[in-house]
């Protein structure tokens, strides 16, 4: 178990525009994931949150809100067409939506006008983390709920 483990890894991109407060930034990005690692870059003049986690536990607070929210399967759409190949999947989050505790998918970083929170999560079985997160309803109800994986 402890390979497959360390084959999983989270990372939580953000742009932090020139009238951003960094900590707000920060507080959408942890509103909604939960990295254990956090920090700031700065490419050119662009300075970007970066955070990064080697586990699913991360997202407990994104699997938490999708319920709450019930947007199961806006967000298992969204998921699925972020999927890159069998291990990888990129999501886009609303940034200022987040930075108030909800979820609002967006299809790229140009849809959110402070830009978009950019979730990429690696895994050895994407669509099983796909079924964790947001499994498939009927009527608004999951089918199953599934545990989250190794």
């Amino acid at each position: 178990m402890e390979g497959t483990r360390s084959r999983v890894r989270i990372t939580v991109e953000a742009e932090v525009r020139p009238t951003e407060d960094r900590e707000k930034v920060l507080k959408a990005v942890r509103n909604v994931v939960e990295p254990e690692s956090v920090r700031f870059e700065k490419i050119g003049s662009t300075e970007i949150l970066v955070g990064e986690s080697s586990t699913l536990a991360s997202l407990s607070r994104l699997h938490s809100i999708l319920r709450a929210e019930r947007i199961l399967d806006a967000a298992r759409g969204a998921m699925k067409k972020g999927v890159q190949g069998a291990d990888r999947m990129t999501i886009y989050l609303h940034k200022q939506a987040a930075y108030k505790g909800r979820l609002s998918f967006v299809s790229s970083d140009h849809e959110s006008p402070m830009g978009a929170i950019r979730i990429t999560i690696e895994h050895p079985n994407v669509r099983e983390v796909i079924d964790w997160l947001a499994p498939p309803t009927v009527r608004g109800r999951p089918v199953f709920e599934r545990r989250m994986p190794e």
